[in-house]
């Protein structure tokens, strides 16, 4: 019976896949037989000549120099595309399609018209706040606290107050740095901070890989270890000496103290949701290191949850130069959602845990910033942070390096299934995929959540591959596979990139459950049973705690 509803399910949004991924505007390419391969066009295109095919079930194209213009109604069946012309004249036409995910064939008797997916620019509706936004937000909401409800270890103590607050809180945060001018100002200052950052650490990057004779890093040097690992290190080390001179721990008390007093929540939980908006989630534990053996339950769960919702600032310099590129204005509209995706997530996380994990047992009211050693003075303070950024971003660079390659062989292994069993032919055929492989499975999987929360029913399957290698593998990965995206031009509508940068902005992945008993673990070892015990509940906290801020950002966007 499982099996017959898991086909009827992969039946379903297999239909709904490939019919998607000719949705869209597509520029004309040319139009020769199919026995020519290169050679004049049959007929004159010219910039802008472009077929637009909605998901209204409409069409409609334009070739200037020989004034035509047509549109109609289509359909799909199979990989064969049915074009119902209303202009120039009543007429149908049937075209065989071949498509991947930056071109589209249609031949008809033996011509070819090809088309190049349009630039997102071009192919994006503007997005903003409406009555369907809102509708979808609301229904994401409902969902993912529903998810958490199942997964609930004490449905009954459930404090709801506590939740519609942290949730309004989440909810005002959005709005101030999304839409009150001066406030979303501030944190666009702060992303060109970071983003004139990165270009500091490009300065000193270039002193140590630039040829002697150009003055430039050569090509073969310009790649994701030369450009990207160093604002890791470079950044740890900033963390460090900004902890040091005491201005993060005063940032870190502030945003405590708020949400001690919103949300009634335990000093310690506080701190450390707090800390975990800045420092990373085995540096954060070290704020309440002399609570860790007192802590309750819930309270350890609110720590770690709060470690996989969040990111540190090191990371977050890689991930502004993943998605930003070399393009200042990019990295710094990045940097700016980057940030607002960790300090909405802080209240985001606290939400979950009091859900899956209500609080049953006393706990410490004081709210108290530990002091960590890191260094007697500033250049000490510099150099433990570079040691740390430089463990960090080895660490990073041997993840990726295995990751990817683990998700390279598990494609040839799918890639080989499917052509043993044909697979591949159907799935061509009948899906916006071109064979079996690791990332459909996870874009399948993920689908329906990614269009639970928000994301057009177009990208819902790029999201859900996201989601799916921030979990299964982790977040660096999926951060690569969004900047590959988003340069490829794959995305219906920006609103989908931006969501899914809120969406992977946190170590919720499977890796982290293992940092997280070793890190805290190392800090409290009387309570590693404990760490085990709440880790995969932690990593479900982690994601829904994300997923709650793409949802309300998307509902604003």
């Amino acid at each position: 019976m499982k099996k017959k509803y898991l086909l009827i399910y992969f039946l379903i949004i297999s239909s709904l896949s490939f019919s998607q991924n000719i949705i869209g505007k597509w520029d004309f390419k040319s139009i020769l037989h199919e026995s020519t391969k290169n050679g004049q066009n049959l007929k004159s295109i010219s910039e802008g000549d472009a077929i637009e095919i909605t998901e209204n079930g409409d069409f409609h194209y334009e070739i200037r120099e020989e004034n035509l213009i047509a549109h109609g109604t289509w359909t799909l069946k199979g990989n064969y595309l049915s074009l119902n012309y209303n202009l120039p004249k009543d007429t149908i036409r049937n075209y065989k399609i071949t498509i991947d995910k930056t071109s589209l064939i249609l031949n008809e008797n033996g011509i070819n018209f090809s088309f190049e997916k349009a630039t997102l620019k071009s192919t994006t509706p503007k997005s903003g706040i409406s009555l369907t936004s809102i509708f979808r937000g609301m229904l994401g909401i409902i969902s993912l606290l529903a998810v958490a409800f199942l997964f609930s270890k004490n449905r009954q103590n459930i404090n709801w107050k506590l939740v519609i607050k942290g949730l309004a809180i989440q909810m005002l945060f959005a709005i101030l740095i999304l839409k009150v001018p001066f406030i979303s100002t501030g944190f666009e200052f702060v992303g060109k901070i970071f983003a004139k950052t990165i270009s500091f650490t490009q300065d000193g990057t270039m002193f140590l890989f630039r040829s002697f004779e150009t003055g430039v890093i050569e090509s073969p040097l310009a790649n994701f270890a030369i450009m990207i690992l160093p604002t890791v290190i470079f950044f740890s080390a900033l963390t460090s000496l900004f902890y040091y001179w005491g201005v993060l721990p005063k940032i870190v008390y502030g945003f405590a103290w708020i949400m001690k007093r919103t949300m009634k929540i335990s000093g310690p939980e506080s701190v450390a949701a707090a800390g975990n908006i800045f420092l990373g989630q085995t540096e954060a534990p070290l704020l309440v290191k002399p609570y860790l053996n007192k802590m309750t339950m819930s309270e350890m769960l609110c720590l770690m949850t709060g470690g996989m919702a969040t990111i540190a600032g090191g990371v977050l310099a890689a991930y502004i130069g993943f998605l930003g590129g070399a393009d200042p204005i990019q990295q710094i509209i990045f940097a700016k959602h980057l940030l607002a995706a960790s300090v909405m997530s802080a209240p985001a996380a606290i939400v979950a845990v009091k859900i899956l994990l209500p609080e049953e047992e006393a706990y410490e009211e004081k709210l108290e910033i530990t002091k960590t050693d890191i260094g007697s003075n500033a250049l000490e303070a510099i150099s433990q942070g570079t040691t740390d950024g430089l463990k960090l971003a080895v660490n990073v660079g041997a993840m990726l390096l295995v990751f990817i390659a683990l998700i390279s062989m598990a494609n040839y292994i799918l890639l080989k299934i499917g052509d043993w069993t044909t697979l591949n032919n159907w799935i061509t055929e009948n899906t916006r995929y071109t064979e079996l492989s690791f990332n459909m499975i996870l874009g399948y999987v993920g689908a329906p959540i990614a269009w639970l929360i928000g994301i057009c029913k177009e990208d819902m399957f790029l999201v859900g591959q996201l989601l799916g290698e921030k979990t299964v593998l982790n977040e660096f990965v999926a951060y690569v596979s969004l900047g590959e995206m988003k340069a490829a031009g794959e995305f219906f509508e920006e609103k989908s990139i931006i969501m899914a940068t809120y969406i992977l902005c946190g170590f919720a992945n499977l890796a982290s459950i293992g940092i997280q008993i070793g890190g805290i673990g190392a800090l409290a070892p009387k309570r590693r049973s404990d760490l085990s015990q709440l880790g995969i509940l932690a990593l479900i906290g982690g994601t829904l705690a994300s997923l709650f801020t793409a949802v309300i950002v998307g509902v604003l966007i």
